[in-house]
């Protein structure tokens, strides 16, 4: 299929996708490099193949996903990849779709933000038949990202994700809802609110989009990939320069907080494709951090009641395995309301009795943990303020 990258209304590059597999096989003619998906890197004026491809398939459903070969099945596909070209590589995370050369279609025709979609793909994901005999593709679910289940639904005019937990205590949900509170305990702004839903005696997180049509989300991966990284820079000095570069504002400040919250949390998987930048996709002008989201893999969700111990050496991401250690990137603590973390268990015993899935001595002892962690932070704040 010979088709257009578009970013928006801008055509971007000329190429050909390979019908069976979905592969970008072929890029014939760069069109407005500018508009390029940022990490991308060109030569001669053509943008690297490679990395193009990387991007794309990077847009479909992880292969990882939880009940995505019964899915597929049902789907009557045989990769994930398929259902790009489905929907045009459309998202509700960008602006970016492939444009058929065959086609007059526009922007305005066919996004997910202004249209209305097919639940059939969604439910498919969430193990739900299709509401229609012949099931529809055309849907944002075909480009959703992550490994549990989760579906786009339009929700009283809203684009709103719906996201599920994993066996056994479908504890992420709940998480997403108690981070929020947490969020509004340290007086942050720019984060996603999160509510809980139930649906048959299951527990969803459900938030609504934060990209509008003017904007995209552009991931700490993608940020990475801008520059290329010198061998005597730690990770964090490279994401740090990169912005830098970009000419994005205030990432330091924006990472202070999000390495604290993380902290309190005990996150262990803030990986660089779960935060970023938002960026003005007429003008790329850069607008600032993306609201903080997804830390549903945190407070301790997959152990096992016995080993929960809020003093033992938690695991982390992204710029050091050990969260000890990434600790020691923050430049700032003066920010940190202490007295308002006070009794802070008393949202976490709020949203989480709500739950079968967790038993009352489970609540009580993530409950003393996190008010551990707070006190924890107390003392590594002090202990900073000694040696200065």
């Amino acid at each position: 299929m010979h088709c257009t990258l578009m970013n928006k209304n801008t055509p971007v590059v000329k190429l050909q996708i390979d019908d069976d597999t979905s592969a970008i096989v072929k890029i014939t003619e760069a069109l407005e490099l500018a508009y390029l998906p940022i990490g991308i890197d060109f030569k001669s004026g053509i943008p690297n193949k490679k990395e193009l491809n990387e991007w794309w398939f990077s847009r479909s459903i992880p292969a990882s996903r939880s009940g995505i070969r019964e899915a597929l099945e049902e789907l009557n596909v045989s990769h994930t990849e398929q259902l790009l070209a489905r929907c045009y590589g459309l998202s509700l995370s960008d602006q970016y779709w492939m444009k058929p050369d065959h086609t007059t279609l526009k922007w305005s025709d066919i996004n997910f933000f202004d249209h209305s979609f097919s639940d059939d793909v969604g439910n498919i994901l969430f193990g739900q038949p299709a509401e229609n005999e012949i099931i529809d593709l055309m849907s944002p679910c075909n480009t959703s990202d992550g490994w549990l289940k989760k579906k786009w639904k339009i929700i009283d005019g809203k684009r709103c994700l719906i996201k599920a937990g994993s066996n056994p205590y479908m504890q992420e949900p709940l998480n997403e809802v108690y981070a929020t509170k947490l969020h509004e305990r340290l007086g942050c702004t720019n984060y996603v609110s999160y509510t809980l839903l139930w649906d048959n005696g299951m527990p969803y997180s459900v938030c609504e989009n934060f990209i509008n049509t003017d904007t995209e989300l552009v991931s700490a991966i993608s940020i990475n990939k801008s520059m290329k990284k010198r061998s005597q820079n730690s990770t964090y000095d490279h994401f740090i320069q990169a912005c830098e570069w970009l000419g994005i504002p205030h990432m330091s400040e924006f990472l202070n907080y999000l390495l604290v919250f993380d902290y309190l949390i005990a996150n262990t998987d803030r990986h660089f494709g779960n935060f970023g930048v938002i960026r003005n996709v007429e003008t790329l002008e850069w607008i600032g951090a993306a609201p903080v989201f997804d830390s549903g893999t945190s407070l301790w969700h997959n152990k096992l009641t016995k080993v929960i111990h809020a003093y033992d050496e938690t695991e982390s991401k992204p710029f050091y395995a050990k969260q000890s250690k990434q600790m020691g990137l923050i430049t700032d603590f003066e920010w940190i309301p202490f007295d308002n973390l006070k009794n802070i268990k008393e949202d976490l015993y709020e949203v989480f009795k709500q739950s079968e899935f967790m038993d009352e001595q489970r609540i009580e002892v993530i409950g003393n943990a996190i008010t551990e962690r707070v006190q924890q932070l107390q003392e590594f704040v002090m202990e900073r303020k000694h040696r200065m």
